[in-house]
């Protein structure tokens, strides 16, 4: 429900920025980019509404070494070779980095009070303005802005009506079923959000760029990821914790946030190399269950 409500909303809210006379970029950046890390995002605070604080940082840890662990690992064997675009690499890449060092920083402590959260938050404020700046230029330049204003529909408002009721009821399930499984298998909540709650809130990543690498579009498949990771440690970590501290949890300290580190800086050294090759990818799914392994002590 969760992930379909997220598509509905994507959909309509596109539609609906593009009959506003956004370009067709902006809209691709401002809603569906951030779009497909709406589950995060809705998650996160229903974590915080139903006071389960410790969820936050987990599902966002979490979701990121899917990301690139998976999600990257699958797109890389479905497309066969990703290419990185110089673009990546200017831009994308030094983003991500310093941002995943601003969020290291940020919960090292092992709490994300109110003014880390307002910082995270103004990180990704200039993240989006220096990615719109630096795209905007460009696009303008080559003139690929077409000037298509579609027509509002009833469909496209019931659609986002209904996005955002499923999201709403999504969210309110998926905290609480994650609470009902600790409960039964006894594993501890941010166990159960680090790998359950992060791939399920991470499957549309998972549809986009797994669906576009096989399609060889290799810029839209990482350039997603990109996107997703920047939204999640920046925004799904910052909203919440403007209404209460975010504890970070033990195995998040232990083996989310080592991974996490290591999962970046492997990303950005094969964007450095400008592709990903098939064997890349494989490795990165032995980490992902390396990944799975140390979290349920599986050796």
């Amino acid at each position: 429900m969760l992930v379909k409500a997220a598509d509905f909303l994507v959909a309509s809210a596109r539609v609906m920025g593009l009959a506003l006379g956004l370009s067709s970029f902006i809209v691709g950046v401002l809603i569906v980019g951030m779009g497909t890390s709406l589950p995060e995002l809705i998650a996160a605070l229903a974590g915080v509404i139903q006071g389960i604080p410790e969820i936050v940082v987990a599902n966002a840890v979490g979701s990121n070494v899917t990301n690139i662990f998976l999600i990257v690992g699958i797109s890389t064997l479905a497309g066969r070779l990703l290419t990185v675009a110089k673009d990546l690499i200017d831009l994308d890449l030094p983003l991500l980095f310093s941002g995943t060092a601003l969020f290291f920083v940020t919960v090292s402590d092992g709490v994300i009070v109110f003014s880390e959260a307002v910082i995270l938050i103004i990180g990704y404020v200039i993240y989006v303005l220096y990615t719109l700046y630096h795209k905007e230029g460009e696009d303008i330049h080559d003139g690929v802005w077409p000037n298509i204003r579609p027509k509002i529909k009833t469909q496209d408002i019931v659609r986002f009506l209904v996005g955002i009721i499923g999201l709403i009821v999504g969210a309110r399930y998926l905290v609480n079923s994650v609470v009902m499984i600790s409960d039964l298998l006894q594993i501890g909540t941010s166990v159960i959000t680090l790998t359950a709650v992060a791939l399920g809130t991470s499957l549309p990543e998972l549809i986009v760029s797994a669906r576009a690498a096989y399609k060889g579009h290799s810029e839209v498949a990482l350039g997603n990821i990109f996107g997703s990771n920047m939204f999640n440690i920046l925004v799904v970590t910052g909203v919440p914790g403007l209404f209460t501290i975010l504890p970070v949890d033990t195995a998040t300290v232990r083996i989310g946030i080592p991974f996490l580190i290591l999962a970046t800086v492997l990303f950005v050294i094969s964007g450095i190399s400008k592709r990903i090759y098939m064997w890349e990818g494989a490795f990165y799914i032995l980490l992902y269950i390396l990944f799975l392994s140390k979290l349920f002590a599986w050796f």
